[in-house]
Formats: C-alpha cells, structure tokens, sequence
C-alpha cells in the first residue's frame, strides 16, 4: 500500500501561484510514477501532469503546459506541482496519484490520495 497526503491548496487571485505537495508513505516511493488530476464541480476527473519514477521525463496537459511544472524528491518522497498564473478555471480538487507509469488516464494509477481545494478567484 501508498498513502498519499495531498497539501497546499487554497484560494489565490488569477495571476496568483500555489505550490502543491504529495507526501507518500507506505512503499518504496521511487518504484512508482507519479500523477496529478483535478475535479471541478460536476466535471469528470482530468489530467494535469506526470511525473516519471526517477522524474526524467514529465508530461503535462495542454491547457497548463508553461504554466505548471511537476516535480519530485525522492529523497523525500514527496512530488509537487507549481502552479503559476492561475486562472479561474483551474479551480478544482486536485489529486496525486502513485501508479506503475506516467500515465494521463486515471485507470492507469493504483493509489490515489483524499485531494486539496484549489480555487482561483477572478
């Protein structure tokens, strides 16, 4: 098993910048890609970014690319997304993920965490 506690979140104005954090315990964290997905109200779960085991290689939505940049320290076993100029529409729960890959499909992660409010005020 992972456990995955999600921090970070809040109310920021558009423009605004919040740094999120994903702090797994549990297994070796570096056996595990890392995603995160974000849920606004009455809308499907959606890709933001992944994060390879040994974060190489990212990969990330189109509407947030240039904006977001994911991270990890293994060392820590921690990921984090930076999120810059935010805008309204990036409010959202949002969610990390442990799974076998990179993957921008939820069934491709095993583990999820309980997710953190984002919300972005215009």
């Amino acid at each position: 098993q992972v456990q995955l506690v999600e921090s970070g979140g809040g109310l920021v104005q558009a423009g605004g910048s919040l740094r999120l954090s994903c702090a797994a315990s549990g297994r070796t964290f570096s056996n595990y890609a890392m995603g995160w997905f974000r849920q606004a109200p009455g809308k499907e779960r959606e890709f933001v970014a992944a994060i390879s085991r040994i974060g190489v290689n990212t990969y990330y939505e189109d509407s947030v690319k240039g904006r977001f940049t994911v991270s990890r320290d293994n060392a820590k076993s921690t990921v984090y997304l930076q999120m810059n100029s935010l805008k309204p529409e990036d409010t959202a729960v949002y969610f990390c993920a442990a799974g076998p890959r990179a993957d921008a499909h939820v069934l491709g992660y095993t583990y999820w965490g309980q997710g953190t409010q984002v919300t972005v005020s215009s």
